[in-house]
């Protein structure tokens, strides 16, 4: 608002007024009363109408909204954005812990269809089908959006050899020690599960196009 030193030749009843236009300019009730005395001192003062020109143009100015850009759009994209480099990065994780899993299991079944034993049909069958679960998990972990093919498979393994394995245990008819290999089967079958979860949440959460009204 201007101030009383830009008006020297103000009275004691301008000033009383400007204080009294000031409140109007500022939607404070003046009264009706008020309001009469404000209008009739205007009519006679060129002095107070300079003062309420110039403080109007200020307020008008102090009211002016500001131009703030709308960045919902820009900021719902990044947010979204970053959900979808955060998912890839997981699901990677998983796609390499299961096709290491499927290397070390391949490089030991391998050597059983070579190696001669006691019982030889048995070891090579038993290698065969190593490989094969091998071959499997590879290609889950090569092409995730196969996983969950392979999940039922994986977990059925996983429990008849649990299950086969206690049983021999308990039977003394094998040691602890030569079972430990089948906790191999239970954590592939735990990140072919995840891999596949991963998968369907990622297509449940793609990212689509963002509107904003």
């Amino acid at each position: 608002m201007p101030s009383s030193s830009d008006y020297p030749r103000m009275t004691q009843s301008c000033e009383e007024m400007r204080t009294a236009l000031s409140a109007r300019l500022d939607a404070e009730d003046t009264g009706l009363t008020q309001a009469t005395l404000l209008d009739d001192h205007l009519a006679g003062c060129a002095d107070c109408r300079a003062w309420q020109a110039a403080a109007e143009q200020v307020t008008l100015i102090i009211r002016q909204p500001m131009g703030v850009p709308d960045l919902t759009a820009p900021i719902l994209a990044a947010v979204a954005q970053q959900r979808q480099a955060d998912f890839a990065g997981r699901k990677r994780i998983l796609q390499i812990a299961l096709g290491l899993s499927a290397v070390v299991q391949l490089a030991l079944a391998i050597p059983g269809l070579l190696v001669a034993g006691v019982d030889l049909h048995t070891s090579r069958e038993a290698a065969s089908f190593d490989i094969a679960l091998a071959v499997g998990f590879a290609l889950a972990a090569w092409w995730p959006e196969r996983a969950r093919a392979f999940v039922p498979v994986a977990f059925v393994l996983a429990g008849c050899l649990t299950l086969t394995s206690a049983f021999d245990i308990a039977a003394g008819a094998t040691l602890v020690a030569h079972e430990i290999s089948h906790v191999a089967a239970l954590a592939q079958a735990g990140l072919l599960l995840a891999l596949s979860r991963r998968v369907s949440s990622g297509r449940a959460s793609a990212p689509r196009q963002v509107t904003v009204a």
